[in-house]
């Protein structure tokens, strides 16, 4: 493992698209694993200019998402997925079907569990992974907690976790507190990191 230390925000995400923008020039067919949350948000950007300029295609990529939030829709306005279609993939030239982000909305969390660990399995793995630190030190929502060899499963989310995400909730509105996530396992047998 690389830790590259950069002077600013922009610099970590101009950093950070060009590894992007690398591994999708080498290898048109990546494997991308894919973060929500502010920090990635001018990292997307950047893609989003250099695919609409067509610089770069994720035209034969599939991504899959760290996590979700476990009882919400993929339409509901604070789901991963809506944040993943508002902030990348509409913006691009990847097909939805491409695009994997854990069911929020599962009657049967254990078995969907079990499909997207299959999912990234099937996919020949993860090529490059985009990760973020929560302020707890989570990455995903494997809370610290989490083992090193854990799969993608349920995770219960802890009080800073919650608090921290409430600033995206409504009054009143429901936030959950229970998250499907790829395990800390799934996520270092990534072949790279960012």
């Amino acid at each position: 493992m690389q830790i590259v230390i950069l002077p600013s925000a922009n610099c970590v995400a101009e950093y950070g698209a060009a590894l992007f923008i690398e591994q999708l020039a080498a290898k048109p067919e990546s494997v991308l694993g894919l973060a929500t949350g502010s920090t990635p948000l001018a990292l997307y950007q950047l893609l989003i200019v250099a695919c609409q300029q067509q610089h770069i295609s994720f035209s034969s990529a599939k991504t899959f998402n760290l996590d979700e939030y476990l009882g919400l829709a993929g339409e509901h306005p604070q789901s991963y997925r809506y944040f993943m279609q508002q902030h990348l993939f509409n913006h691009i030239d990847i097909s939805p079907e491409n695009t994997a982000v854990p069911d929020g909305a599962t009657t049967d969390p254990v078995a969907a569990c079990a499909r997207y660990e299959q999912q990234i399995n099937d996919a020949g793995g993860i090529d490059l992974q985009l990760l973020g630190l929560g302020r707890n030190g989570h990455i995903g929502f494997n809370e610290p907690s989490s083992g090193l060899y854990s799969r993608t499963r349920i995770k219960t989310l802890t009080p800073a976790t919650i608090a921290d995400n409430s600033r995206f909730f409504n009054a009143g509105e429901y936030q959950p507190h229970l998250s499907i996530t790829m395990g800390i396992g799934t996520i270092l047998e990534a072949k790279k990191w960012c």
